[in-house]
């Protein structure tokens, strides 16, 4: 491998790589689980999340990301927070982590998608961070 070219890197030479997706995340329905997203990496430091690609307004739905499929917003990366800058199909909403994810590695092999207040309406999802280890 020539370690002079971009293409030879690997996502944890680069800041803010998309860690974690999800498409058409539907949010019509109260659930601890809307949907499981990988994660890229065995550790990880999470940046920001994007909701976008919608296919109504979202404006209403409430939704936190958390590291287990319990529902338990304890853990949440992202605390809940109301989708509400997706009011059409051509908003997007970036949301910032929970204080003390900020200075958090994790290790998590997924983080999952709560949904509260639910709307008939899909979201795309992405977490954006940094890798620390594949």
């Amino acid at each position: 491998m020539n370690a002079n070219h971009v293409g030879a890197s690997y996502p944890d030479n680069f800041g803010n790589f998309a860690i974690a997706s999800a498409t058409a995340v539907p949010l019509n329905a109260v659930s601890n689980i809307a949907v499981t997203m990988s994660t890229v990496g065995t550790s990880y430091i999470v940046r920001r999340v994007t909701f976008s690609n919608a296919n109504a307004s979202c404006a209403t739905a409430n939704v936190s990301i958390i590291l287990t499929n319990d529902g338990a917003t304890a853990n949440a990366v992202f605390a809940k927070t109301k989708l509400a800058n997706i009011t059409s199909t051509t908003t997007f909403q970036d949301i910032a982590p929970v204080a003390n994810a900020v200075s958090n590695v994790y290790s998590s092999g997924a983080l999952f998608l709560k949904v509260e207040n639910p709307l008939d309406a899909t979201v795309d999802v992405t977490v954006y961070g940094d890798i620390v280890n594949l």
